[in-house]
């Protein structure tokens, strides 16, 4: 006898316990599970074990490494490129190569692309670049720090002029981008053609020694076209790009403390240009004297002194975050903390070049400024400066027109600037660095500064050149003369009673003046005149 069903429940009549029937979402949901399961794995198992062997991580593994636990939200995972011709069609890939979304960095919303060198290489294609296009719209509209996992071989070939525009969409977004939020550029594999252009135009690039490589033209084509050979790593690897070029900014023996110093490069900048960076409860206290620093200032006025010690000295903890430090050693860039507040600090190194300022170092501070004003960081400048480098490489090189930018850099910065001078301010070079004539709102020295147009034996040697050529005792005269300008000149005195020092101080009591002048100035507004942007001597 047959047994009547109820059409509403699926329940035999009269039968016992209801029979589950799946709902036809859950197929759905199931085939949706399989497609996440795949584009996580989208690389082939044999390439994941080839990144390894080659001492890199996947692209999922940097990003757990650069983001809070659990706080990444992936964007089109489920995206497929949609070329045509060479094969591709038959390979179509989830992800398309680039893993892209947004997450925090010490609870700091943040929005990411990592580039996949397990599908294609890493190449970029039409989709892969709609991809980063989206992301880095997001970023600006919200408001939020950018930063890029480069890993990959450059333009998609098999899609053509298509891959060229996609970069073109990128570079576009990156100069919208620039002076607005931060942007962070991350070399983790290579990066060629023009690939290289976008990470130029981020405001800082990492890399990572042995396997970040940056160039425009590889080895082959250099050997091709001008016989030269080198090497991948002597023509774009990380030392040479931080030592020679300047391209790169930090570099770090591994990914994981590449990615680390990224995290730790955040807590000095503020999301965007309308906020200000974080701010932490000072553990230092603000009020401390710095007693070591009369054992670092040297009794000779030409004997060199370390100024990273003078800053460490200074500064919350001792804690120095230094920029591009194998690049231009005679100058010395750097976050720090002051009163817990973040600054960018520049100072002359006596170490190097005897603290000269040539064009790598012009360069390197003019750069470093402008990025502390966009991102409104204080600017705390240390001179100990006897001029601009002699030299026909330097005037052929260009030196008066990369001097004039940072020059420019500071004329143009309306952050909080304060100037500690602290030996040497010789010339023109003095007044680049920060001064009160180009718009410092302080400026203090140390009982040991000398502020003159020149050192004595040049002044000495100009000024009193006749009566030098005249004495019966030149040597003896000359001697003279020299004493009596450095009574004269070598201290801070005549510029304090002019005004171009607004104190001379104690170097002990360093932090406590930047601590009360930058408490002072924070409530500093100060706009540029109306004007569509200005002209930098590039």
């Amino acid at each position: 006898m047959a047994i009547a069903e109820d059409e509403t429940t699926g329940v035999a009549a009269g039968a016992g316990a209801p029979t589950p029937v799946s709902h036809p979402i859950e197929e759905r949901l199931a085939r949706l599970r399989e497609l996440r399961e795949e584009a996580r794995h989208a690389g082939s198992e044999a390439a994941v074990a080839r990144q390894h062997e080659r001492g890199k991580l996947t692209a999922r593994e940097r990003l757990e490494l650069l983001l809070d636990p659990g706080s990444f939200v992936e964007l089109d995972m489920l995206a497929r490129h949609r070329a045509h011709g060479f094969g591709i069609e038959r390979n179509r890939p989830l992800t398309d190569g680039v893993v892209t979304g947004w997450g925090t960095i010490d609870g700091r919303k943040v929005f990411v692309f990592a580039q996949d060198f397990t599908i294609f290489g890493g190449a970029l294609g039409e989709v892969f670049a709609e991809k980063i296009h989206k992301v880095m719209d997001l970023a600006l509209s919200v408001g939020a720090p950018f930063i890029g996992l480069n890993d990959g071989a450059g333009a998609r070939i098999q899609e053509g002029v298509v891959s060229l525009a996609g970069y073109g969409g990128i570079f576009y977004r990156n100069v919208q981008g620039s002076g607005v939020i931060p942007q962070i550029s991350v070399i983790l594999g290579p990066c060629a053609g023009g690939a290289v252009y976008s990470p130029a135009m981020t405001d800082f690039i990492f890399m990572v020694k042995g396997t970040s490589h940056m160039f425009i033209t590889g080895p082959d084509v250099v050997k091709t076209v001008t016989g030269e050979e080198v090497t991948q790593e002597q023509l774009g690897g990380a030392m040479t790009h931080a030592t020679r070029s300047g391209v790169a900014t930090f570099v770090y023996d591994d990914e994981e403390s590449c990615l680390a110093g990224v995290r730790y490069l955040l807590s000095f900048l503020p999301a965007n240009n309308l906020e200000d960076p974080p701010v932490f409860d000072p553990t230092d206290d603000p009020e401390r004297r710095c007693e070591e620093i009369l054992g670092l200032i040297p009794d000779a006025p030409n004997k060199p002194y370390d100024m990273k010690a003078v800053i460490e000295a200074v500064v919350d903890d001792g804690e120095f975050f230094e920029v591009q430090p194998h690049f231009a050693m005679n100058i010395v860039c750097g976050f720090a903390r002051i009163d817990g507040h973040a600054v960018g600090v520049v100072g002359n190194q006596p170490m190097v070049l005897a603290g000269c300022l040539d064009i790598d170092a012009s360069e390197k501070a003019a750069r470093f400024v402008r990025t502390c004003d966009a991102f409104n960081v204080p600017l705390v400048t240390f001179v100990d400066v006897p001029g601009f480098l002699p030299g026909t490489n330097q005037e052929y090189g260009g030196i008066i027109r990369h001097g004039a930018k940072l020059l420019y850099a500071y004329c143009e910065s309306t952050v909080p600037r304060v100037q500690i001078v602290t030996r040497k301010a010789y010339g023109g070079a003095f007044v680049v660095m920060n001064s009160k004539s180009i718009g410092a709102d302080l400026a203090f020295a140390w009982p040991s500064a000398e502020v003159a147009v020149m050192g004595p034996d040049g002044a000495v040697n100009v000024v009193f050149r006749k009566e030098l050529e005249a004495a019966t005792d030149p040597l003896t005269r000359r001697a003279e003369l020299i004493e009596e300008y450095t009574e004269r000149f070598a201290n801070p005195y005549v510029a304090a009673e002019r005004g171009y020092v607004d104190d001379v101080i104690d170097p002990r009591d360093t932090r406590l003046v930047l601590v009360r002048s930058l408490r002072m100035l924070r409530t500093k507004r100060e706009r540029h005149v109306a004007r569509k942007h200005g002209n930098i001597p590039l």
